[in-house]
């Protein structure tokens, strides 16, 4: 795997050999179209690349002991007499009101 420098790399940009593959090869396909390849996108697609989504986007999953104690107390709202579609459907209802009401302390 050869070396990246800023010299080689789109725009002098710090990417990954994979990176600039992506990248050339959006605008080889732009170009190909007919299109214009500077576009909204292709700044989005680098911006992404140099300053990837944090991995903090787990504020909103409940811990693993929390989704048990919801899935638990939403089967209790399930009737053993309740066909399978109905069964399944109040358990979900089920599991999401108990997810909505948050987490127990």
């Amino acid at each position: 795997m050869p070396d990246l420098d800023p010299k080689s790399t789109f725009r002098g940009l710090p990417l990954t050999e994979e990176q600039n593959a992506e990248v050339r090869h959006y605008i080889k396909v732009q170009k190909q179209h007919g299109l214009p390849w500077d576009t909204p996108e292709l700044k989005a697609m680098l911006r992404d690349m140099l300053e990837p989504p944090s991995e903090d986007d787990g504020d909103f999953d409940d811990p693993p002991d929390e989704t048990m104690g919801i899935a638990e107390r939403a089967m209790t709202s399930i009737d053993d007499a309740m066909d399978p579609i109905e069964a399944s459907e109040e358990w979900h209802a089920a599991m999401e009101a108990e997810s909505m009401k948050g987490p127990r302390r």
